[in-house]
């Protein structure tokens, strides 16, 4: 059947679109590709990478020093988390809460006085079952095979459903242009843009490169233990075969994988 001339118009118009959006989109891709979490110009060798089934990590409040920060400091400086110097727009990835803030349900007035008034690392429990996966609706929020829960900072929207959904107040929220307020960035590591929700990722980019998470590496007092869940030689798992240990609301059955040693 011959086309009449409005379907010779749509077909025309079509082959058009065609050719015209790869040049207007390819510019805006490449710039977004700048940013791609964890990307990197050079290949590591599979031999290399920290593989794990389910990563976890413990947290000794017997060997963590009061006042302490290095973990903090290590953390951010990595991966580029900006210092705004207020509250309001803090963007945090790990960072100190007191016993009583942390586990409600656990204190009491007769608890040792190391415990009430030390400040605790705090960090996303990379929940074995996340509720903020549940509620994103781009999926820039997700979970991997190994455990961690992760972002695609391309996908997120800035809806905060993530936010409102997570029980430990461990995502923060760029209400205002990260990138002028780190002091230094690290090129090896994508900055966010403002809009975009972020939080701990349990160092998955060093974890590729045979490395351990920054916050552990950085406590001295090795009051951090990172490993594999499912490795019963594990040391995380022999600490906790010795140790009583508390989780944050797991009552709530997200099935959180930060472990505190009490």
């Amino acid at each position: 059947m011959t086309p009449n001339r409005r379907d010779f118009l749509k077909i025309a118009g079509m082959s058009t679109l065609s050719l015209i959006a790869p040049a207007i989109l390819r510019p805006a891709f490449a710039k977004e590709k700048l940013s791609i979490p964890g990307a990197k110009t050079n290949q590591t060798s599979s031999s290399q990478q920290l593989k794990g089934k389910r990563w976890a990590m413990a947290v000794d409040f017997a060997k963590c020093r009061r006042g302490c920060v290095d973990c903090i400091a290590a953390c951010h400086e990595v991966h580029n988390v900006p210092q705004f110097g207020n509250p309001k727009d803090e963007i945090k990835w790990i960072w100190r809460e007191k016993f009583a803030a942390i586990f409600p349900s656990e204190s009491h007035p007769y608890l040792p006085e190391s415990l009430q008034r030390q400040g605790i690392p705090v960090l996303c429990n990379h929940c074995a079952n996340p509720p903020c996966v549940k509620v994103c609706p781009t999926k820039a929020t997700f979970k991997r095979a190994d455990g961690i829960v992760i972002m695609d900072y391309h996908r997120c929207i800035g809806c905060r459903f993530c936010m409102a959904a997570c029980p430990y107040g461990a995502r923060s929220m760029n209400y205002r242009d990260p990138r002028p307020f780190i002091s230094k960035i690290n090129p090896d590591f994508p900055t966010r843009t403002k809009g975009v929700v972020e939080k701990c990722n349990f160092c998955e980019e060093r974890l590729v490169q045979g490395i351990l998470p920054a916050c552990v590496t950085a406590c001295k007092e090795k009051a951090l233990v990172f490993g594999d869940m499912e490795d019963p030689k594990a040391e995380i798992r022999l600490l906790l075969s010795k140790h009583f240990n508390l989780r944050r609301r797991a009552h709530l059955g997200t099935e959180p994988q930060i472990y505190y040693i009490v």
